[in-house]
């Protein structure tokens, strides 16, 4: 083989491998991760422009993106009735309006985090696109913060809506002139806003319509008209994003940290403050039926029928073959089903009586008819579903030690019968010698599920509460295992106090003593100034609210857009108060301001346990 076709047969091996090499692209490998979120270079038309009669938006960036569901990221103000077509082509997103726009109007394209770039998906985040269809571009802002009326946490959702047109009925029936979006520490900010009188409005949109027809839907309003004018609505704007162009920025791991622990914990506040509630109920309905147990039926009315008939029937039954419990004030009724042939069905047919609300807003009597279905849970294949081998008889001390002033109670998820005292003692065994002593059952005045052991329980004493098998027992032939209980009369002067001694009240006010997790402890009533006790305490961290009961009705009451009331105004006492085992502490307490909560109290709704 001659040495030139040796030589050609290289030069065309490596020409080759040099053009295999050229063509293959992949992703680099080493050097830092691509932490920058991709960058506006263009846009058509461009940004903030004015006169703008167009039927299509573009936007270019730097690299090439992927849209994180665009159609509920993408928030247009003003709203339009029908949404664009949002698409991507090449590294440009295209908007493509599906209405024409109104004259000489200003908008707002916020695109929210739908913008990400495509191998690592930076956000670009917040960008918003702005223009004007006439010959000006509004410059003014509106600023606020989204709270929960009820307990002053931050909200975690919720659209802004402003209205030029002034009448209750705008946000009801039309779209607004200008939308927002809280971010999640439940701040806003409406940029482009044009001078003039408003009404601002707060709603977590359960059917994204943008108007406050619903109402179970979480809905604020500010209570005076909103002026929105250059002198006290002239912010600086941010500078646009379209004429900035980032270089990469090298970070350590501990900077980044220290950045996004920043962004978590500061909450800006804004000018404007609107407290979500859901207006109590005025139609008349059944709300609710349901059968989770084969021999127990449940039915729940909107509101409490106060002295109207709330009737059950069970056709083809005799009235012995089930009794009813009523809740206190009689909106949820029980009924308990005795009669095994009845539970035995998979379904049961009911015929009930109750108010209802009418069409023309009269309040007039319904008879319905209701089946409730039971289907036993099915076992899956390779298990089996455990039965209790007896009945569950649960008690409130289980560590065995009772407060001053505590009700023992005995409960079960089913009605039970009298318990059987032949087969009950309770024993004072502080001593060798055994003694015992006398006590009584109480069954609780609302329910059979529960029953009050009443006995005289002295402090140094210590007792022993013995049941034998089948003391207790319920309707259904179920009954309960021995139960053995170690019981003592803890010390008062073992527990703690706290007094507040409360400084510029006003009329009525409900005083919560609450744990961290904002459930009730603890609760007082007072008018005006003076002092209020928690004694019986634990040692723990305690917060403290006051409701300031306007109707004097003893709880909070939420809001009526209707009637134009805002909810009842709560505050918090300034920090958590810490108390120590065996401690006295008086704390001064001024409750002039109202809608107070220090911002490390504030709680998101999702970690909230307590309620009011």
């Amino acid at each position: 083989m001659s040495n030139s076709f040796l030589k050609r047969h290289h030069i065309l091996l490596l020409i080759f491998l040099l053009i295999y090499s050229c063509a293959k692209i992949g992703r680099p490998t080493g050097g830092p991760r691509d932490r920058v979120p991709p960058v506006v270079v263009k846009t058509l038309p461009g940004e903030r422009s004015i006169n703008f009669s167009g039927d299509e938006l573009l936007l270019t960036l730097d690299e090439y993106v992927v849209l994180d569901n665009i159609n509920e990221n993408l928030l247009v103000s003003p709203p339009m009735k029908q949404k664009p077509k949002v698409w991507l082509k090449g590294k440009s997103v295209v908007v493509e309006l599906q209405e024409d726009l109104k004259d000489s109007t200003t908008y707002t394209f916020n695109f929210q985090n739908a913008i990400k770039d495509l191998n690592e998906g930076n956000i670009l985040e917040g960008y918003q696109f702005v223009f004007s269809t006439g010959p000006v571009l509004d410059s003014l802002s509106v600023t606020g913060n989204v709270y929960s009326a009820e307990n002053l946490d931050l909200a975690e959702k919720a659209f802004v809506l402003m209205h030029s047109e002034l009448a209750d009925s705008a946000v009801k029936k039309h779209l607004p002139d200008y939308l927002s979006i809280i971010d999640k520490n439940g701040y806003f900010r409406i940029n482009n806003v044009k001078p003039g009188s408003y009404r601002l409005y707060a709603l977590n949109d359960a059917d994204n319509n943008k108007t406050y027809n619903l109402k179970d839907e979480e809905f604020a309003f500010l209570s005076s008209l909103l002026e929105v004018t250059a002198d006290s609505n002239w912010l600086p704007i941010v500078k646009d994003t379209v004429k900035v162009i980032r270089e990469p920025v090298a970070r350590t791991n501990a900077q980044r940290d220290l950045k996004k622990k920043i962004q978590d914990t500061v909450v800006l506040t804004g000018k404007n403050k609107l407290l979500l509630f859901v207006q109590a109920p005025t139609a008349r309905y059944l709300k609710s039926s349901e059968r989770k147990m084969k021999y127990r039926l449940e039915y729940v009315l909107s509101l409490p029928p106060d002295s109207l008939d709330f009737k059950i029937r069970i056709p083809d039954t005799d009235s012995s073959s089930y009794f009813i419990e009523n809740s206190r004030q009689r909106d949820t009724m029980t009924v308990w089903i005795t009669d095994t042939t009845i539970y035995g069905q998979n379904q049961i047919t009911t015929y009930l009586k109750y108010p209802f609300t009418d069409t023309s807003d009269m309040i007039v009597y319904k008879e319905d008819t209701v089946m409730l279905r039971f289907v036993a849970p099915k076992e899956i294949k390779g298990t089996r579903i455990k039965k209790p081998l007896s009945l569950p008889v649960l008690n409130n001390i289980p560590a065995g030690s009772v407060k001053p002033g505590q009700k023992i109670i005995f409960s079960s998820e089913t009605p039970l019968k009298e318990p059987d005292t032949t087969l009950i003692r309770l024993y004072d065994v502080t001593t060798k010698d055994t003694l015992k002593i006398p006590y009584v059952f109480v069954k609780d005045s609302l329910t059979a599920t529960k029953y009050l052991f009443v006995a005289n329980i002295l402090s140094e004493k210590k007792y022993f509460f013995v049941a034998d098998s089948s003391a207790f027992f319920n309707y259904f032939g179920e009954c309960s295992d021995s139960i053995g209980i170690r019981m003592s009369l803890k010390p008062a002067d073992s527990y703690s106090k706290l007094t507040f001694n409360i400084r510029n009240g006003e009329g009525d006010m409900i005083i919560q003593l609450l744990d961290k997790t904002e459930k009730i402890v603890r609760e007082g009533k007072i008018n005006g100034d003076g002092k209020i006790d928690f004694p019986l305490i634990e040692a723990g961290l305690y917060r403290a609210r006051v409701i300031f009961d306007y109707d004097g009705n003893g709880k909070w009451t939420t809001g009526d857009f209707s009637a134009g009331r805002q909810p009842e105004p709560v505050s918090y006492y300034p920090t958590e108060i810490e108390i120590k085992a065996k401690f006295e502490l008086e704390q001064d307490w001024d409750v002039a301001v109202k809608y107070v909560k220090d911002v490390k109290m504030r709680l998101t709704k999702s970690k909230a346990a307590g309620s009011m």
